[in-house]
């Protein structure tokens, strides 16, 4: 088997290229929702917007193809007594070519900020 090294592709007007790889992550996001909300890491994410209590818009610098992609979320709050994470609800629920929302909270389903939110979005 050969193997293939190269620091950077380009697509043919030598810009970056938008590569394709059959199931792989088209996007996705490691943030904090509390306090000051921030990016840890991501990829095809242009930004995050802080829409409220409990809610976020996940921006993607490359857009879907259509409004049918796969969107998995996951949400946790600090303990910081215990020193672990305890999971809660989330939820994509607003699905756009450009962006998706994510809604976060408590058991209950009422809206609350969480300190570890990860998303990751599959399709074109």
């Amino acid at each position: 088997m050969s193997t293939l090294k190269v620091n950077n592709i380009k697509d043919t007007s030598g810009g970056t290229s938008n590569l394709k790889i059959d199931g792989a992550a088209k996007a996705w996001i490691n943030f904090n929702g509390t306090g000051t909300v921030a990016i840890r890491d991501s990829f095809n994410v242009s930004s995050l917007t802080d829409d409220g209590t409990g809610k976020y818009t996940i921006a993607f610098t490359s857009a879907m193809a259509n409004t049918n992609y796969c969107c998995i979320t996951n949400s946790a709050q600090s303990d910081t007594v215990n020193n672990f994470y305890e999971p809660r609800n989330s939820a994509a629920l607003v699905y756009a070519t450009s962006s998706v929302q994510m809604y976060t909270g408590y058991s209950t389903f009422i809206f609350q900020d969480e300190h570890l939110n990860t998303v990751s979005i599959f399709g074109d």
